[in-house]
C-alpha cells in the first residue's frame, strides 16, 4: 500500500459501547500490560498518520475523544461522529474491544475500503455512506450490516472480541500459554 492511500484515510478508535456484560469500562480493561483503549489508540497510530477516537466522553483517557450523543448506545451513532469529524473521506473504525487487530488488517481494510467477512467492524465506512447511516438511525435500525457491501476475508483469530472479563481472561490465558510455549 502506497503512503498517499494511507494519508488519505482516519483511524477511529470506538470507545463509546455500553459494557453491559463486561461489567466496568471496556476502555480502561487490561490486556497484556496496557488498556484496550491504550493498544486501540496505539494500533492505529501504527496505520494512519490521522487517528481519533469516538466515545461518549465520559472515561478518564490518555487521549481527546469526539463526543457523540448519549443515546444509543450503538456502533452507528460512533460510526456516524467519526465520519463527521474525520478531515478524511474514508475511515478506518476499530471497536475498542477488539484487541488482536493488527497494524496489517486496519491497513488493508482502508485500501480496499472493506468491513471483514465476520461483521461490520473493524471496517471502512466513507462520508458517502453518512445518508444511509443517517437512515438507519433515525429508523431505530441500528445495524451497520450491508452499509458497505465489499468484504475482505481477514484470519478470524485477528477479529476476536472480548464481550465479558471471561473473555479477556480466556484471551490472557491463551498468549501466557504461547509466551510459555516459546520460552
Amino acid at each position: 500500500m502506497g503512503e498517499a492511500s494511507i494519508v488519505r484515510l482516519t483511524g477511529v478508535l470506538l470507545v463509546g459501547g455500553a459494557s453491559e456484560r463486561f461489567g466496568s469500562p471496556k476502555p480502561l480493561a487490561r490486556f497484556r500490560d496496557e488498556t484496550l483503549a491504550a493498544k486501540g489508540w496505539r494500533v492505529l497510530g501504527e496505520a494512519f498518520p490521522l487517528r481519533l477516537a469516538v466515545g461518549k466522553g465520559d472515561l478518564d483517557l490518555p487521549f481527546d475523544v469526539v463526543v457523540e450523543p448519549p443515546e444509543p448506545r450503538a456502533p452507528i451513532a460512533g460510526v456516524i461522529a467519526g465520519l463527521r469529524a474525520a478531515a478524511t473521506k474514508t475511515s478506518v473504525f476499530l471497536p475498542v474491544d477488539c484487541p488482536l487487530v493488527t497494524t496489517s488488517l486496519l491497513r488493508e481494510l482502508g485500501e480496499r475500503g472493506a468491513v471483514t467477512q465476520l461483521g461490520p467492524l473493524p471496517g471502512a465506512y466513507a462520508k458517502d455512506d453518512l445518508p444511509e447511516l443517517e437512515r438507519r438511525l433515525a429508523a431505530g435500525d441500528y445495524s451497520l450490516r450491508g452499509v458497505n457491501p465489499r468484504l475482505l476475508e481477514a484470519d478470524p483469530r485477528l477479529l476476536v472480541n472480548v464481550n465479558t472479563p471471561a473473555d479477556l481472561s480466556a484471551l490472557e490465558q491463551d498468549f501466557a500459554a504461547l509466551d510459555e510455549h516459546r520460552a
